[in-house]
Order: structure tokens, then C-alpha cells, then sequence
């Protein structure tokens, strides 16, 4: 089987080449072509694992690029499409981009796959499509309702999954994940920011009442639902991967402050973000009946990644600088 992964060079696509090239998924992997734009948050260091692998190539490109797609996506089976613009603080600055990437480039790339009679697309989304829901979880049946340029642009890529499905035939899924978090996470995240800052003796910035709740997913469970996905998943559907641990923002920020030995004192109130959804909850009973379960506690998946950044201070440095974080 021979991969397509675009967005490959980010936090979790680049986790999942890393996986399915360990034979973390049981399939024959014969090879994986990367396709990333490397943007800002792009990062060729979060492949240098497997760089040398022979069944590894990566092809530096827009996925809003037909002309290169229909040069280097010939001959591939499955395409698993995480490219995007995903930070929301960014889409409410900026929201051209994500328009560009997040709709004109999934919808540039599935015209790609009909051409090419790929036999397999996935595409990677996000509870965040949902809005918000203040009691009860959401079940994929539910309306889309997004509240913020990132979500709405995520939202109308969905909507594209299902119009290629059903006008078109194409052998194609969506997932739709919850609050991912776990090493290689780019800083400027809730998790690696918070650790980043308190390792600098910095004060960690808590939006508004510190009450928004999100349900937190280890990256690595989130790529092994993928692969489930990938595997098993009905054309045309969407199956929503939850970690299975709500906790609101004070919570999680007490987490992070008792991991790092600080206090709240190391906490600054901040403004609250424009149209800050107040609570995500996902339902995934649907890919749970394929077999999907997460496997890292929270408990133990959060001192994992905050010993991961402890150690890898030279990876993490640099894209702060960069990026004025």
C-alpha cells in the first residue's frame, strides 16, 4: 500500500507517518510520500525519525497546487489529507488563509483524487465544526455550526467530503477529533505553551473565567482512530475520535502548573478570544464499534509530553523565536 500524506510535516500527521512506517497499524506499508507546504508550523525535524527509511520521500508543496498534485499523486492508495490551518487565534486575525487552505485546498486535492482514481481518501477534521453544546455530547448526525474562521473553513471541508462521496463517487471519510495534545505539538497550544513558558519562568495566559471545556485526546490515539478510519470507515461518513476526559481550562492549567512545580501565581487573566465556544463534547460511540479505544490516561500522557519538551528544548526553542511566541 502506498501512502499520500499531505500536512505530513505538522504535529499529527508527521506522528502518524512515524506510526505507520513503525508498523503501528498493521498494514503493508510499501511507501509514504509526504506533501507539505511548510508553513510556519511545518517541521522537517518531526520526520527525522524516519528520513531514512526507504519506503519515505516528501514532496515540498501547496496542496491548492493541482498541477503538482497531478504530477506526485499518481499510483497512491490511500490519501490522508491533514493539511490545514488549525490554530484559532491565528483564524480570527487572518482568516483569508484558512479559507484557502482549509476549503480551496481540500477541495483542490479531492479533484485530484478523482482524476488519479485514488482508491482511498481520508480527511482529517475537528470537533471544534460542532460550535458549541452546552450538556449531552454530539453524535456525527448532529448540524455543523462553527463560530470561528478555522472552524467554519473545517466545516465547509466537510461538506466537500460529503458532496465528492455523493456526486461523485469518491471513496471518502472524515474524522473529526477533539483537543489533541502529546510531543511534536507546535507551542503555540494550550499544552506546549503552557510547559514552554513555565520552563522559562514565565506567567501562562488563561482566557476569560477559565470555564471553556474541551475533551483531551493523546495524538496517538487520535492517529490509531485514523487508521481505523482508513480501514474500516463507510464512504461518505464522518466519525467523530474523543479521548474521553472533559476538563475545562482551569482544570488543565492546574494540571500543567502541578507538573511543572509552579503555582498560581505563574497565572496572567486574559481577555477572553471573540466567539470563544464555551464546551466541545464528542460522542464517538460510532468508531468505537470498529474497534477504536483510547489507550493513554491522561495523567500519564500529559507527564509524558511535559518530560518530552523538558528534553527536546532544542526543537521547541527555535519555533517559539520564530514565531514571536
Amino acid at each position: 500500500m502506498r501512502y499520500f500524506v499531505t500536512g505530513a510535516a505538522g504535529f499529527i500527521g508527521s506522528h502518524f507517518v512515524r506510526q505507520l512506517l513503525a508498523g503501528e497499524y498493521g498494514v503493508d506499508v510499501t511507501g509514504v510520500t509526504v506533501y507539505d507546504k511548510l508553513t510556519y508550523a511545518g517541521n522537517l525535524a518531526n520526520l527525522a525519525a524516519v528520513a531514512d527509511d526507504p519506503r519515505y520521500s516528501f514532496v515540498q508543496g501547496d496542496i491548492c497546487d493541482g498541477a503538482l498534485l497531478d504530477q506526485v499523486l499518481p499510483g497512491h492508495d490511500v490519501v490522508v489529507n491533514f493539511a490545514a490551518e488549525t490554530h484559532v487565534d491565528r483564524s480570527i486575525s487572518g482568516p483569508q488563509e484558512f479559507l484557502l487552505t482549509n476549503v480551496v485546498g481540500a477541495q483542490t486535492l479531492f479533484d485530484a483524487c478523482l482524476r488519479h482514481g485514488i482508491p482511498r481518501t481520508v480527511h482529517i477534521g475537528t470537533d471544534e465544526v460542532y460550535g458549541s453544546i452546552d450538556e449531552g455530547s454530539w453524535t456525527e448526525s448532529e448540524p455543523l455550526l462553527p463560530n470561528s474562521p478555522y472552524s467554519a473553513a473545517k466545516a465547509a471541508a466537510e461538506m466537500l467530503v460529503r458532496a465528492y462521496h455523493v456526486t461523485y463517487g469518491l471513496n471518502i471519510s472524515s474524522t473529526r477529533c477533539s483537543n489533541n495534545y502529546g510531543p511534536f505539538q507546535f507551542p503555540e497550544k494550550l499544552i506546549p505553551l503552557f510547559v514552554t513558558t513555565l520552563m522559562d519562568g514565565g506567567k501562562v495566559p488563561l482566557y476569560g473565567d477559565g470555564l471553556n471545556v474541551r475533551d483531551w485526546l493523546h495524538v496517538d490515539d487520535h492517529c490509531r482512530g485514523i487508521a481505523i478510519v482508513i480501514a474500516q470507515g463507510q464512504p461518505g461518513e464522518a466519525y467523530n475520535i474523543g479521548g474521553g476526559l472533559e476538563l475545562n481550562n482551569r482544570e488543565i492549567t492546574e494540571q500543567v502548573l502541578a507538573a511543572m512545580g509552579a503555582d498560581w501565581d505563574s497565572v496572567r487573566p486574559v481577555d477572553d478570544r471573540k466567539g470563544h465556544d464555551r464546551r466541545y463534547s464528542v460522542d464517538d460511540t460510532k468508531i468505537r464499534g470498529l474497534g477504536y479505544v483510547p489507550q493513554h490516561a491522561f495523567a500519564d500522557g500529559l507527564a509524558e509530553t511535559v518530560a518530552w519538551y523538558r528534553a527536546n528544548e532544542a526543537w521547541w526553542r527555535p519555533l517559539k523565536a520564530k514565531a514571536a511566541i
